[in-house]
């Protein structure tokens, strides 16, 4: 491990700039926190405005925005370098934003939400797309956005995956299913050819992205659901962040586990994600620290 930063309170989500340098996490407090990856010293005061937890925050993809969904039931968009929010908060889910991600071009935001739905929202105008996607049954944990930003992948606690179309907002094919419990984090291979899922059931799965079926059996180990997963950019090796407390690194392949755990969180991880050059891995927990691990 390299290092430990200490939060102001429990980091729900963590998030890594396009060049690696730095590292944001929303906080329990109902703030965003913005660190040097280097020096670990925070870069700006506390972004406050949301109400309540700060369950997701996302990096632009060229670093100028931090976009943030919470427990206060919006989205925010705010100036990464200068800590200040940009335009109004995005309003219309109905109960808490779990998920947040951006488009490869940086023009749309999408959100998933304990309303069991997914928006979709111009970055520049802070308008919604269309209808909400509906279609889960129960909360949406989870969103991300393919490489080539025409799909968008969902995660729920009805036990489902779902593949959407992002331009007509349509489901396409059918729920990938398989797991025991809920879906809480999906991530989508560099090629766009693979998805990823960590669910309660401990478990992490990998599906193909065109036919929706298992592309291994599922990955084994963790002895606590599994709350975060990501892929390194080579998409040769998946990170999941589980309620046992530990980090884990999978061979994306073969689905074997690649060295030991790693552990040295006090509670559950709640997010991971992984520097853009593949060396450094970034974990949140609710024991209130964010900590930096050597990928290799």
């Amino acid at each position: 491990m390299e290092k430990i930063l200490h939060a102001n309170d429990r980091v729900w989500s963590v998030a890594l700039s396009p060049d690696g340098k730095r590292i944001a996490c929303g906080l329990s407090d109902g703030t965003i926190q913005v660190w040097d990856m280097e020096t670990g010293e925070a870069l700006c005061a506390p972004l406050q405005g949301h109400t309540s937890y700060v369950l997701s925050v996302a990096f632009s993809p060229d670093g100028h925005r931090i976009v943030s969904g919470s427990w206060d039931r919006t989205v925010r968009v705010w100036d990464a370098k200068t800590g200040e929010a940009l335009g109004s908060p995005l309003q219309g889910h109905t109960n808490y934003v779990r998920s947040v991600a951006i488009s490869p071009d940086g023009k749309r935001i999408v959100s998933g939400s304990e309303d069991k739905t997914i928006r979709v929202w111009d970055m520049e105008t802070g308008e919604a797309f269309g209808a909400p996607l509906q279609g889960h049954t129960s909360m949406v944990l989870s969103v991300t956005i393919s490489p080539d930003g025409k799909r968008i992948v969902s995660g729920s606690e009805d036990n489902t995956i779902r593949v959407w179309d992002m331009e007509t907002g349509k489901a396409l094919g059918t729920p990938l299913e398989g797991h025991d419990g809920t879906v809480s984090s999906v991530a989508i291979s560099p090629d766009g050819k693979r998805i990823v899922s960590g669910s309660y059931d401990k478990t992490i799965r990998v599906w193909d992205m065109e036919t929706g079926e298992a592309f291994c059996a599922p990955l084994e180990g963790h002895t606590g659901p599994v709350w975060s997963v990501a892929i390194l950019s080579d998409g040769n090796r998946i990170v999941s962040g589980s309620y046992d407390q530990t980090i884990r690194v999978w061979d994306a392949k073969t689905g074997e586990a690649v060295g030991s755990p790693l552990q040295g969180h006090t509670s559950h991880v709640l997010s991971v994600a992984i520097s853009p050059d593949g060396n450094r891995i970034v974990s949140g927990s609710y024991d209130k620290t964010i900590r930096v691990w050597d990928a290799d």
